[in-house]
């Protein structure tokens, strides 16, 4: 088995300085369609370049009060805007789109900043958002229920999609602008308002986004507050005026989130971590399967909860897959976004995750697993983690159970296909998985064996807007993307109408 030596990976670095100071954002809380000041003045949150360690600017960290003149701007514009039509509604998303589409530069730059995204990474983000509200626009104009009828005799049933009413949305740091389509869309689609509040660590295509928003979409049906989740987000669970929180981020934020909005039984939308089983059986292409790990396992840095990070290789060919594997992830090119076109991953987004990263790996040496590639810190500024692959990894082990959300790819083997399955569903994930054959059974009897909620075959990490993503056990409920969104994000009423007396 070849080992790459740490040395194998540089940190590519700019020449000059970011171009980003011109372009940011106005970093108050926007409410009822403009910016306003924080209620507490003075309470701020740095946001940190992770490639360069330097402060981009400031946030308000915002108050329970803030969330509530947010809360009190979306009720107001919801009564409105719950009463349009599909149609309106579709005009208001086409419009989102051409805003972003107009500006793509201004949000790449700013994503690439805020997050350390390889530019093409960030251009993935902004193309996948305007898909995003483009695909919404024409899916909330094609809801279909059950027909009406008469279901008991001289009785006329209706069923009505209706909005919930106001939405509370918590973004997480990964996928700031995405994860925020993700949810804007199939939530303005629906008829419903908004209150979000981004990460704290990543707030600024957020708060850009809405800066070119005002004035050109009703007020109040987009409400951002930024600021802490213990704050912020805690208020936002517990508010009565709100109907449903959706929530992308860990498993932790998502339990505190459900024990909260408990309390009022409100509808909850998680979309919590992941981590994704690769089976890889003898028969496969073994060097497509390796280069496919390759992209979605360190695809914006393995900070992904569907990267390819769990490898489960049959034993007969687990050394030559891993020797394709080590080749691939060994020509990866790390780097800052702005050092050229040839980067292909960037940092881990903060300190202290930059050092859960290195502890687990510090973890994985200490239980004498062989590190393959990688497996180091780099030197210098910035949060960069080499991207590593650890193999020999055995059975229940914490590096192949718990996720890392860095670039890291565990690889252990497998005898039978039933012992494949049962390793693949002990996680406690159920987010995505992939199958790895040229065997027709086997592609298809068993992603219907794994648990979890977006199987692949013979690929990885490849989404679209047609169809839902979401996961099981502890990875949540709900959907985001697809026709399935819309039905989270509504509720049905029945209304019978007795004709016969």
């Amino acid at each position: 088995m070849t080992t790459i030596q740490s040395e194998t990976f540089t940190v590519h670095r700019a020449e000059g300085t970011s171009n980003v100071s011109a372009i940011l954002p106005p970093t108050g809380h926007f409410i009822n369609g403009s910016f306003v000041p924080a209620t507490v003045s003075g309470n701020l949150i740095d946001v940190v370049n992770p490639a360069t360690e330097e402060i981009i600017t400031s946030v308000q960290a915002g108050t329970a009060a803030d969330v509530d003149a947010a809360v009190a701007a979306a009720v107001e514009a919801q009564k409105t805007w719950g009463a349009t039509t599909p149609k309106e509604r579709a005009d208001v998303l086409n419009l989102i789109a051409n805003i972003i589409e107009d500006n793509r530069a201004a949000f790449e730059v700013i994503e690439s900043a805020n997050t350390g995204k390889p530019r093409a990474v960030a251009e993935d983000d902004v193309t996948s958002t305007i898909d995003t509200f483009r695909f919404m626009a024409g899916a909330s104009r094609t809801l279909t229920s059950m027909a009406g009828g008469d279901y008991a005799t001289d009785h006329t049933s209706v069923i009505l999609r209706e909005p919930v009413g106001v939405v509370g949305v918590i973004t997480p740091w990964n996928y700031p602008l995405l994860m925020a389509a993700w949810k804007i869309a199939p939530i303005l689609a629906a008829g419903n308002s908004i209150v979000m509040k981004p990460s704290e660590q990543t707030p600024l295509s957020t708060l850009k986004l809405v800066e070119l928003l005002a004035g050109r979409i009703p007020d109040g049906i987009l409400n951002v507050v930024t600021g802490q989740g213990r704050t912020v987000g805690q208020r936002l669970s517990e508010h009565p005026d709100i109907a449903l929180v959706a929530l992308t981020g860990s498993v932790v934020s998502g339990q505190a989130v459900a024990k909260t909005a408990a309390r009022s039984v409100k509808r909850v939308h998680l979309e919590l971590g992941g981590k994704a089983p690769v089976v890889v059986f003898p028969d496969a292409d073994l060097q497509a399967a390796a280069a496919g790990v390759r992209n979605a396992g360190y695809w914006n840095a393995g900070q992904d909860c569907g990267a390819a990070c769990r490898v489960l290789v049959h034993e007969s060919v687990a050394e030559e897959f891993t020797q394709y594997l080590a080749e691939e992830v060994g020509s990866l090119v790390v780097g800052a976004p702005d050092a050229g076109e040839a980067v292909e991953m960037g940092p881990m987004i903060s300190r202290p995750h930059f050092e859960r990263v290195k502890e687990a790996l510090a973890e994985a040496r200490s239980a004498g697993l062989t590190i393959a590639v990688g497996g180091s810190a780099l030197e210098g500024t910035g949060f960069f983690i080499e991207p590593t692959v650890i193999t020999g990894v055995p059975a229940g082990a914490p590096i192949a159970t718990h996720e890392i959300f860095g670039p890291v790819v565990t690889v252990e083997t497998f005898s039978t296909t039933e012992e494949a399955v049962r390793r693949a569903n002990e996680s406690p994930y159920g987010l995505s998985a992939s199958v790895w054959t040229r065997d027709s059974s086997l592609s298809l009897r068993v992603p219907k064996q794994l648990d979890f909620g977006t199987v692949w075959v013979n690929a990885h990490l490849v989404l679209a807007n047609e169809v839902p993503w979401g996961g099981f056990k502890g990875s949540g409920y709900g959907r985001d993307l697809s026709l399935y969104a819309l039905d989270d994000y509504s509720r049905t009423k029945h209304v019978m109408i007795n004709h016969g007396a």
